[in-house]
């Protein structure tokens, strides 16, 4: 029985588990089959999400220095993204709610979109 109630959150895990076993064995620097960033591709220009599969691998072989010079945004919106996770799926959300709220809301939208703007526009000049 538990496992058919839960069955949606482990398919979640296994999924996740499979894709960083992905990421940690396969070197997107060396391997043509990583799907390259059509706006690069297109414009030249670093796209806000541009060295996040590079960052993700440096990151799973412990290479922090170098995860951060593919892309300090998606290193540093990991635990933001981990703490969104702790809210919807572990019930965090209705024990604080003012909190989820603060960090989650129409505000936070708001500002992590003008991150993401800022830091396609600093990254590119």
């Amino acid at each position: 029985m538990w496992f058919k109630k839960n069955i949606n959150s482990i398919l979640f895990f296994v999924f996740i588990l499979g894709g960083l076993g992905f990421y940690y064995f396969a070197n997107p620097l060396s391997n043509s089959y990583f799907i390259k960033c059509p706006f690069k591709t297109l414009s030249g220009l670093d796209c806000p999400g541009c060295g996040s599969q590079r960052a993700l691998h440096a990151l799973l072989h412990g290479d922090i220095y170098r995860a951060f010079s593919y892309n300090l945004l998606f290193v540093l919106a990991i635990p933001y993204v981990f703490v969104g996770i702790l809210f919807e799926w572990f019930g965090l959300k209705n024990r604080y709610p003012k909190t989820r709220k603060l960090l989650f809301g129409k505000t936070a939208i708001y500002m992590v979109v003008a991150i993401i703007i800022l830091f396609f526009i600093l990254r590119n000049l």
